[in-house]
């Protein structure tokens, strides 16, 4: 069932044309094989998914409307299932199949770089040579290669974008504070990678609730609320950068990006502005991140030392982002400066370059396939869009998908 849509899976199990014992047997038996090479889960629980996917198969027999039964779906690190969305995933009939691995503690700063599932390290499903990114490793990997539609993760810096990119799969970073999330610095939110963006759609109308204009997970088509529709514009006016005004970004992943960009400019889902129209130059946010995510950022003094100095910095940016979402709806850029790079680590680069200014700053933001690198590596397209406006950012990757090609082929 690798190619249908979780919408489709869980249409089938409602309708008892397939048991959810089945489906999650199914995915069970790839990661029996493809897991020895990938090593994306840290644990899989192999027998308590079977019993979960069995009680499933009872609730539906007697007549309870699971919207999203049978849906064998991953969730990130040992203690993801019990995040907020994994937890709202789970009541509409989804089934945990494992937690994907994270960096091992310990080990510098892995949180930009590479997973450790329970065989040893994560690869990248396109390179076994290449990390998969991070810190989301394990679910980026996993759903890339076909283990599971639908993987959580949690975004601090960049952590669901970034693998998501270098893995080639769509992946989305929801708005600061719109869903319950335990990190004390506040620069963290949940989010989640799929293959097919209808998949990420389904995620978020699942979780969100009313206040994400949610409720109807079953369809699987694209679209935004009504509300949305009379505000934004269509096309979509977009912005783009590939640097923000401070980040060395490669050649390689910004011609790609670029080009998909292009695409989507072609396709009609955005129209871009021209470069000298709207230029965008923030200040560089790894300082200001770094200093907040200092263990006594949260009790320091605003006035003085390093944390005063990212607030500044931080509403510096706010201010320039805020003028540019004035003039349009979108901004683009690659979601890395650099490729995947090897097991040994990234040295001085950050791959959080492009990425963690949106977690200073709360927006919403995406990763969509923009296709592939001289590496043989994917590469990642940044979709920006303003505060509480993710159902912008889901009908820009449907439209990529099925306007501009850009789709997130099987890794493996």
């Amino acid at each position: 069932m690798t190619d249908l849509l979780i919408s489709e899976i869980a249409a089938a199990v409602r309708a008892r044309e397939v048991t959810a014992v089945d489906v999650v047997t199914a995915a069970l038996a790839r990661i029996t094989a493809v897991e020895p090479e990938l090593c994306a889960f840290a644990e899989v629980w192999g027998e308590t998914a079977v019993r979960r996917a069995r009680e499933v198969d009872e609730r539906v027999a007697a007549g309870e409307r699971l919207p999203l039964a049978g849906v064998p779906v991953a969730v990130k690190g040992r203690y993801g299932e019990r995040a907020a969305d994994a937890v709202r995933l789970t009541a509409a009939g989804c089934v945990p199949l494992g937690a994907t691995s994270v960096p091992a503690p310990g080990a510098g700063t892995p949180w930009q770089t590479w997973g450790l599932g329970a065989g040893g390290r994560t690869v990248n499903p396109w390179r076994a040579d290449r990390v998969p990114g991070g810190s989301s490793a394990g679910a980026a990997a996993a759903v890339a290669a076909g283990l599971v539609p639908l993987a959580t993760g949690a975004d601090g810096a960049g952590s669901v974008r970034i693998p998501a990119a270098w893995c080639g799969v769509f992946g989305l970073k929801s708005t600061n504070g719109s869903l319950p999330h335990p990190d004390r610095t506040r620069l963290s939110a949940p989010g989640a990678v799929a293959r097919r963006a209808a998949d990420l759609r389904a995620y978020w109308r699942c979780v969100a609730g009313a206040g994400g204009r949610a409720m109807d997970v079953a369809g699987g088509k694209a679209g935004i609320g009504v509300g949305d529709q009379n505000r934004v514009r269509r096309p979509l006016v977009a912005v783009w950068s590939d640097s923000l005004g401070f980040a060395r970004t490669d050649p390689g992943p910004a011609l790609v990006a670029h080009g998909a960009a292009l695409r989507l400019d072609d396709a009609g889902v955005v129209r871009l502005l021209p470069p000298d129209d709207a230029p965008l130059r923030l200040d560089d946010p790894g300082p200001a991140w770094l200093a907040l995510r200092a263990p006594d950022a949260d009790t320091g003094d605003r006035t003085g030392g390093d944390a005063a100095t990212a607030y500044r910095l931080r509403a510096v940016n706010d201010r320039r982002l805020a003028e540019l979402f004035s003039r349009a709806d979108l901004l683009l850029t690659p979601t890395t400066p650099n490729p995947p790079h090897g097991h040994e680590g990234p040295g001085d680069r950050y791959s959080t370059a492009l990425t963690w200014a949106f977690n200073l700053s709360g927006h919403p933001a995406a990763s969509i396939p923009a296709g592939f690198g001289p590496d043989g590596c994917p590469v990642g397209l940044q979709v920006v869009a303003r505060h509480g406006e993710e159902e912008v950012l889901l009908r820009v990757m449907a439209e990529a998908e099925e306007r501009a090609g850009l789709r997130a082929p099987l890794a493996r």
